[in-house]
Protein backbone atom coordinates (compact mmCIF):
# COMPACT_ATOMS: atom_id res chain seq x y z
CA UNK A 1 0.00 0.00 0.00
CA UNK A 2 2.73 2.30 0.83
CA UNK A 3 4.45 1.69 -2.45
CA UNK A 4 1.32 3.35 -4.19
CA UNK A 5 0.59 5.88 -1.82
CA UNK A 6 4.59 7.47 -2.02
CA UNK A 7 4.22 7.54 -5.52
CA UNK A 8 1.12 9.51 -5.43
CA UNK A 9 2.95 11.96 -2.38
CA UNK A 10 6.17 12.14 -4.25
CA UNK A 11 4.24 13.95 -7.31
CA UNK A 12 3.63 16.80 -5.24
CA UNK A 13 5.89 19.59 -3.99
CA UNK A 14 7.49 17.72 -0.82
CA UNK A 15 6.13 20.67 1.48
CA UNK A 16 2.40 20.47 -0.20
CA UNK A 17 2.56 16.52 0.17
CA UNK A 18 3.35 17.27 3.77
CA UNK A 19 0.11 18.80 4.54
CA UNK A 20 -1.70 16.74 1.93
CA UNK A 21 -1.01 13.53 4.16
CA UNK A 22 -2.09 14.43 7.12
CA UNK A 23 -5.35 15.48 5.74
CA UNK A 24 -5.62 12.64 3.66
CA UNK A 25 -4.79 10.47 6.93
CA UNK A 26 -7.18 13.05 9.10
CA UNK A 27 -9.98 12.03 6.64
CA UNK A 28 -9.42 8.23 7.07
CA UNK A 29 -9.75 8.22 10.91
CA UNK A 30 -13.08 10.51 10.40
CA UNK A 31 -14.35 7.82 8.21
CA UNK A 32 -16.08 5.28 10.08
CA UNK A 33 -15.43 2.00 8.05
CA UNK A 34 -11.95 3.14 6.80
CA UNK A 35 -10.93 4.42 10.35
CA UNK A 36 -11.33 0.38 11.80
CA UNK A 37 -9.05 -1.02 9.17
CA UNK A 38 -6.54 1.92 9.57
CA UNK A 39 -6.57 1.86 12.74
CA UNK A 40 -5.99 -1.93 13.23
CA UNK A 41 -3.35 -1.73 10.60
CA UNK A 42 -1.60 -0.06 13.31
CA UNK A 43 -2.23 -1.57 15.94
CA UNK A 44 -0.05 -4.25 17.94
CA UNK A 45 -1.25 -6.55 20.85
CA UNK A 46 0.58 -7.28 23.73
CA UNK A 47 3.06 -4.52 23.84
CA UNK A 48 5.31 -4.01 26.85
CA UNK A 49 7.59 -1.34 26.04
CA UNK A 50 6.80 0.51 28.61
CA UNK A 51 9.74 2.74 30.54
CA UNK A 52 10.43 5.39 32.73
CA UNK A 53 12.72 8.29 31.70
CA UNK A 54 13.64 10.76 33.70
CA UNK A 55 10.42 10.62 35.91
CA UNK A 56 8.61 10.20 32.40
CA UNK A 57 6.49 7.07 32.02
CA UNK A 58 6.93 6.35 28.18
CA UNK A 59 4.65 4.09 26.39
CA UNK A 60 7.51 2.67 24.46
CA UNK A 61 10.95 4.38 23.38
CA UNK A 62 9.61 5.41 19.79
CA UNK A 63 9.09 9.11 19.52
CA UNK A 64 8.61 11.43 16.01
CA UNK A 65 10.95 14.17 15.95
CA UNK A 66 10.13 17.71 15.95
CA UNK A 67 9.60 19.26 12.63
CA UNK A 68 7.07 17.16 11.44
CA UNK A 69 4.22 18.42 13.44
CA UNK A 70 5.43 21.97 14.67
CA UNK A 71 2.13 23.72 15.82
CA UNK A 72 0.57 20.96 17.32
CA UNK A 73 -2.17 20.32 14.95
CA UNK A 74 -1.89 16.58 14.17
CA UNK A 75 -1.21 14.79 17.61
CA UNK A 76 -4.75 12.84 17.92
CA UNK A 77 -3.76 11.36 14.68
CA UNK A 78 0.25 10.71 14.60
CA UNK A 79 -1.04 9.03 18.42
CA UNK A 80 -2.66 6.44 16.54
CA UNK A 81 0.78 5.46 14.21
CA UNK A 82 2.31 3.93 17.81
CA UNK A 83 4.48 6.44 18.55
CA UNK A 84 5.19 6.85 22.35
CA UNK A 85 5.79 10.35 22.14
CA UNK A 86 5.46 13.21 19.93
CA UNK A 87 7.50 16.45 19.58
CA UNK A 88 5.87 19.43 18.61
CA UNK A 89 8.40 22.57 17.33
CA UNK A 90 10.77 24.17 16.76
CA UNK A 91 8.28 26.77 18.47
CA UNK A 92 9.63 30.83 18.58
CA UNK A 93 8.08 32.79 20.81
CA UNK A 94 6.71 34.91 17.93
CA UNK A 95 5.11 33.00 14.74
CA UNK A 96 7.51 33.75 11.90
CA UNK A 97 7.22 32.57 8.05
CA UNK A 98 10.76 31.08 7.91
CA UNK A 99 12.63 30.98 4.88
CA UNK A 100 11.56 31.25 1.15
CA UNK A 101 9.65 28.62 -0.77
CA UNK A 102 10.52 25.89 -2.28
CA UNK A 103 12.39 24.88 1.09
CA UNK A 104 11.94 21.16 1.16
CA UNK A 105 13.84 18.89 -0.77
CA UNK A 106 13.62 15.32 -1.56
CA UNK A 107 16.75 13.16 -2.68
CA UNK A 108 14.63 9.83 -3.54
CA UNK A 109 18.12 7.94 -5.01
CA UNK A 110 19.74 8.98 -1.17
CA UNK A 111 16.42 8.45 0.64
CA UNK A 112 17.18 11.89 2.23
CA UNK A 113 15.87 15.16 2.43
CA UNK A 114 17.35 18.65 2.43
CA UNK A 115 15.45 21.67 4.45
CA UNK A 116 15.70 24.96 5.13
CA UNK A 117 12.44 25.94 6.72
CA UNK A 118 13.84 28.47 9.06
CA UNK A 119 11.69 27.60 12.26
CA UNK A 120 8.14 28.46 10.61
CA UNK A 121 5.46 28.14 13.27
CA UNK A 122 2.15 30.10 14.68
CA UNK A 123 4.64 30.96 17.60
CA UNK A 124 4.40 29.71 21.61
CA UNK A 125 1.20 31.61 22.37
CA UNK A 126 -0.79 29.54 19.50
CA UNK A 127 1.09 26.01 20.14
CA UNK A 128 -0.02 26.74 24.07
CA UNK A 129 -3.49 27.67 23.02
CA UNK A 130 -3.30 24.45 20.53
CA UNK A 131 -2.23 22.10 23.49
CA UNK A 132 -4.73 23.59 26.28
CA UNK A 133 -7.18 22.01 24.06
CA UNK A 134 -6.13 19.02 23.48
CA UNK A 135 -5.20 18.10 27.14
CA UNK A 136 -8.66 19.00 28.10
CA UNK A 137 -10.15 16.18 26.48
CA UNK A 138 -7.90 14.15 28.97
CA UNK A 139 -5.44 12.85 26.21
CA UNK A 140 -2.15 11.94 27.99
CA UNK A 141 0.03 11.42 25.10
CA UNK A 142 3.93 12.34 25.90
CA UNK A 143 4.61 15.91 24.52
CA UNK A 144 7.98 17.08 23.87
CA UNK A 145 8.42 20.87 23.49
CA UNK A 146 11.13 21.67 20.95
CA UNK A 147 12.13 25.49 21.65
CA UNK A 148 14.24 27.89 19.67
CA UNK A 149 14.64 31.90 19.22
CA UNK A 150 13.48 34.03 16.34
CA UNK A 151 15.27 34.90 13.51
CA UNK A 152 15.33 38.67 14.63
CA UNK A 153 16.46 38.28 17.94
CA UNK A 154 20.36 38.61 18.80
CA UNK A 155 22.75 36.44 20.02
CA UNK A 156 22.69 38.03 23.47
CA UNK A 157 19.33 37.89 24.18
CA UNK A 158 18.55 34.31 22.81
CA UNK A 159 18.40 33.13 26.32
CA UNK A 160 15.05 35.59 26.52
CA UNK A 161 13.19 33.77 23.93
CA UNK A 162 13.91 30.31 25.01
CA UNK A 163 12.33 31.31 28.74
CA UNK A 164 9.27 32.66 26.95
CA UNK A 165 8.71 29.19 24.93
CA UNK A 166 9.72 27.37 28.05
CA UNK A 167 6.93 29.65 30.47
CA UNK A 168 4.31 29.90 27.92
CA UNK A 169 4.25 25.87 27.71
CA UNK A 170 6.06 24.36 30.62
CA UNK A 171 2.30 23.62 31.61
CA UNK A 172 1.18 21.79 28.89
CA UNK A 173 4.18 19.75 28.08
CA UNK A 174 6.19 16.42 29.47
CA UNK A 175 9.63 18.01 28.57
CA UNK A 176 11.66 20.34 26.57
CA UNK A 177 14.58 20.43 23.80
CA UNK A 178 16.57 23.06 23.14
CA UNK A 179 17.27 23.77 20.15
CA UNK A 180 20.71 25.55 19.14
CA UNK A 181 21.80 23.19 16.48
CA UNK A 182 19.29 23.53 13.01
CA UNK A 183 20.98 25.26 10.29
CA UNK A 184 18.82 27.48 9.12
CA UNK A 185 18.60 30.09 11.26
CA UNK A 186 21.53 32.40 10.87
CA UNK A 187 24.07 32.35 13.94
CA UNK A 188 22.07 29.80 15.55
CA UNK A 189 24.68 26.98 15.55
CA UNK A 190 26.90 29.51 17.22
CA UNK A 191 24.52 29.53 20.47
CA UNK A 192 26.75 25.84 20.61
CA UNK A 193 29.52 27.14 21.83
CA UNK A 194 30.24 27.36 25.66
CA UNK A 195 29.61 30.63 26.89
CA UNK A 196 26.41 30.85 25.41
CA UNK A 197 25.18 27.50 25.80
CA UNK A 198 25.97 28.00 29.80
CA UNK A 199 24.12 31.24 29.68
CA UNK A 200 20.77 29.61 27.78
CA UNK A 201 20.81 26.70 29.65
CA UNK A 202 21.58 27.92 33.04
CA UNK A 203 18.61 30.17 32.65
CA UNK A 204 16.61 27.55 31.86
CA UNK A 205 17.10 24.94 34.71
CA UNK A 206 16.94 27.61 37.29
CA UNK A 207 13.44 28.49 35.89
CA UNK A 208 12.88 24.75 36.30
CA UNK A 209 13.87 24.53 39.32
CA UNK A 210 11.24 26.84 40.61
CA UNK A 211 8.29 25.16 39.13
CA UNK A 212 6.27 22.89 41.33
CA UNK A 213 6.77 19.96 38.97
CA UNK A 214 10.30 20.74 37.13
CA UNK A 215 10.22 19.14 33.71
CA UNK A 216 13.48 17.32 31.94
CA UNK A 217 15.52 19.35 29.50
CA UNK A 218 17.13 18.52 26.78
CA UNK A 219 20.13 19.73 24.59
CA UNK A 220 19.80 19.20 20.64
CA UNK A 221 22.95 19.13 19.00
CA UNK A 222 24.77 19.05 15.81
CA UNK A 223 26.05 15.94 13.90
CA UNK A 224 29.08 18.34 12.70
CA UNK A 225 30.95 18.69 16.34
CA UNK A 226 34.16 17.52 16.89
CA UNK A 227 35.05 15.26 19.75
CA UNK A 228 36.68 18.17 21.33
CA UNK A 229 33.54 20.23 21.07
CA UNK A 230 31.00 17.38 21.88
CA UNK A 231 33.08 16.86 25.40
CA UNK A 232 32.61 20.24 26.21
CA UNK A 233 28.67 20.26 25.40
CA UNK A 234 28.81 17.63 27.58
CA UNK A 235 30.52 19.26 30.59
CA UNK A 236 28.00 22.01 30.34
CA UNK A 237 24.95 19.84 30.11
CA UNK A 238 26.31 18.26 33.35
CA UNK A 239 27.45 21.46 34.98
CA UNK A 240 23.71 23.14 34.41
CA UNK A 241 22.38 20.07 35.52
CA UNK A 242 19.82 19.47 32.51
CA UNK A 243 18.85 15.76 31.66
CA UNK A 244 20.72 14.96 28.60
CA UNK A 245 21.10 15.70 24.89
CA UNK A 246 19.38 14.90 21.89
CA UNK A 247 21.49 13.05 18.62
CA UNK A 248 21.29 14.07 16.72
CA UNK A 249 20.34 17.50 14.46
CA UNK A 250 20.56 17.56 10.52
CA UNK A 251 23.89 18.42 8.82
CA UNK A 252 25.02 21.15 6.69
CA UNK A 253 27.77 17.78 4.86
CA UNK A 254 27.13 16.60 1.66
CA UNK A 255 28.85 13.28 1.51
CA UNK A 256 30.36 12.60 -1.48
CA UNK A 257 28.38 9.31 -2.04
CA UNK A 258 24.84 11.38 -2.69
CA UNK A 259 24.03 10.72 -5.98
CA UNK A 260 20.83 13.14 -6.34
CA UNK A 261 23.16 15.61 -8.15
CA UNK A 262 20.61 17.91 -9.04
CA UNK A 263 19.63 19.04 -5.12
CA UNK A 264 22.72 18.61 -3.38
CA UNK A 265 23.72 21.76 -4.24
CA UNK A 266 20.35 23.43 -2.29
CA UNK A 267 21.23 24.61 1.01
CA UNK A 268 19.94 23.61 4.33
CA UNK A 269 19.96 20.67 7.06
CA UNK A 270 20.08 16.97 5.19
CA UNK A 271 18.57 14.20 6.99
CA UNK A 272 17.65 10.62 6.16
CA UNK A 273 19.80 7.81 5.24
CA UNK A 274 22.55 10.05 4.92
CA UNK A 275 22.74 10.79 8.76
CA UNK A 276 22.87 7.36 9.78
CA UNK A 277 26.43 6.58 10.35
CA UNK A 278 27.09 10.29 11.27
CA UNK A 279 24.43 9.93 14.03
CA UNK A 280 25.35 6.31 15.41
CA UNK A 281 29.03 7.83 15.82
CA UNK A 282 27.91 11.00 17.47
CA UNK A 283 25.82 8.43 19.84
CA UNK A 284 28.78 6.47 20.77
CA UNK A 285 31.19 9.32 21.65
CA UNK A 286 28.82 10.81 23.84
CA UNK A 287 27.75 7.30 25.59
CA UNK A 288 31.56 6.77 26.18
CA UNK A 289 31.69 9.75 28.64
CA UNK A 290 28.33 10.06 29.36
CA UNK A 291 25.64 8.83 31.89
CA UNK A 292 22.98 10.90 31.37
CA UNK A 293 19.71 10.45 29.09
CA UNK A 294 20.44 10.14 25.11
CA UNK A 295 17.73 10.82 22.22
CA UNK A 296 18.89 9.26 19.53
CA UNK A 297 17.69 10.78 16.03
CA UNK A 298 18.83 10.82 12.53
CA UNK A 299 19.11 8.40 9.58
CA UNK A 300 16.69 5.62 11.45
CA UNK A 301 15.26 4.00 8.70
CA UNK A 302 14.49 0.45 9.55
CA UNK A 303 13.91 -1.63 12.32
CA UNK A 304 17.28 -2.98 12.31
CA UNK A 305 18.49 0.31 12.95
CA UNK A 306 16.32 1.13 15.37
CA UNK A 307 17.47 -1.60 17.39
CA UNK A 308 21.01 -0.58 16.84
CA UNK A 309 20.86 2.98 18.40
CA UNK A 310 18.72 1.35 21.66
CA UNK A 311 21.79 -1.59 22.07
CA UNK A 312 24.66 1.44 21.79
CA UNK A 313 22.74 3.56 24.73
CA UNK A 314 19.67 5.46 23.14
CA UNK A 315 17.07 5.77 25.97
CA UNK A 316 15.08 7.08 23.25
CA UNK A 317 14.60 7.32 19.86
CA UNK A 318 12.98 9.20 17.30
CA UNK A 319 12.30 9.06 13.44
CA UNK A 320 11.38 11.55 10.82
CA UNK A 321 12.84 10.72 7.41
CA UNK A 322 12.25 7.15 7.89
CA UNK A 323 8.67 7.81 7.80
CA UNK A 324 8.56 9.41 4.43
CA UNK A 325 10.79 6.77 2.56
CA UNK A 326 9.56 3.71 4.92
CA UNK A 327 5.91 5.33 5.36
CA UNK A 328 3.92 5.11 8.59
CA UNK A 329 3.94 1.69 9.32
CA UNK A 330 7.32 1.92 9.72
CA UNK A 331 6.59 2.63 13.50
CA UNK A 332 4.75 -0.51 13.56
CA UNK A 333 7.59 -2.47 12.33
CA UNK A 334 9.90 -0.81 14.93
CA UNK A 335 7.76 -2.03 17.58
CA UNK A 336 7.32 -5.36 16.99
CA UNK A 337 11.20 -5.91 16.48
CA UNK A 338 12.00 -4.89 19.59
CA UNK A 339 9.19 -5.95 21.41
CA UNK A 340 10.17 -9.74 20.21
CA UNK A 341 13.69 -8.28 21.46
CA UNK A 342 12.71 -7.74 25.22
Amino acid sequence: MWAILKKIFFLFDAEKAHYFSMHLFSFALHTPLLSYFVRRSFRIKNLQLALMVDGVMYPNPIGLAAGFDKDGQWLGLLQELGFGFVEVGTVTPKPQAGNEKPRLFRLISDQAIINRMGFNNSGADALALRLKEFRKNGNSLIIGGNIGKNKATPPESAADDYLYCFRTLCEYVDYFVVNVSSPNTPGLRALQEKEPLTKILSALQRENELQAHPKPIYLKIAPDLSHEMIHEIIEVVVRTGISGLVATNTTIRRPESLTSSVLTGESGGLSGAPLTGPSMEVLRTIRSEYQGTIISVGGIMSPFEAKKRLQEGANLIQLYSGLIYEGPWLVRRILKAINTAV
